[in-house]
């Protein structure tokens, strides 16, 4: 498994991620369509200049043109200040192979590494298992179930955090 900035060409990826009711049934369903091109070109944006790490989950370096999903870390201001943020998505047919786990893990080692980021928030619905399952396996704290908005949806969620340079657990 590789991890490349995500690139003009990721549009597909992203519309098969964020426009499918499956995939994105935790997040209040499928969004339109329209607009995806501007998504892709406006994340291709802050990741150059290295503002958000969004990245392209590549399972096997020898078919770079494969994308198993994304995971991501941004900045936005919350009520207390600005805050670091994870979310990871992958695709139905690469779930359960640990691609989501294996992804997190690298951009927290890579924020580490970095001393990027600070305290790291993630905020998976409470109705989705693998995704808290991920947090709970890499060491993140469970803050408490907490209201989030996303795509102007309000969402049940879990509130996790983790410092990656002190608490990423070693593996």
């Amino acid at each position: 498994m590789q991890l490349r900035n995500v690139q003009l060409d990721d549009v597909d990826a992203y519309v098969r991620m964020r426009c499918d009711p499956v995939m994105m049934a935790d997040l209040g369903g499928p969004l339109p369509r329209e607009g995806m091109e501007d998504k892709v070109r406006r994340d291709v944006l802050k990741a150059a200049e290295d503002r958000d790490w969004t990245k392209m989950i590549i399972p096997d370096p020898a078919a770079p043109e494969v994308v198993a999903g994304t995971v991501t870390i941004w900045s936005h201001d919350a009520e207390g200040g600005p805050m670091s943020e994870i979310g990871w998505m992958v695709l139905p047919e690469f779930q359960g192979r640990g691609l989501a786990e294996l992804a997190v893990r690298t951009l927290l080692k890579q924020a580490r590494d970095e001393d990027r980021w600070g305290l790291v928030h993630a905020f998976p619905a409470t109705s989705n298992g693998p995704s808290n399952g991920i947090c709970r396996s890499l060491g993140f704290q469970f803050i408490d179930e907490l209201n989030v908005t996303f795509a102007d949806r309000v969402l049940q969620t879990n509130h996790w955090a983790i410092n990656a340079g002190t608490s990423l657990t070693r593996r």
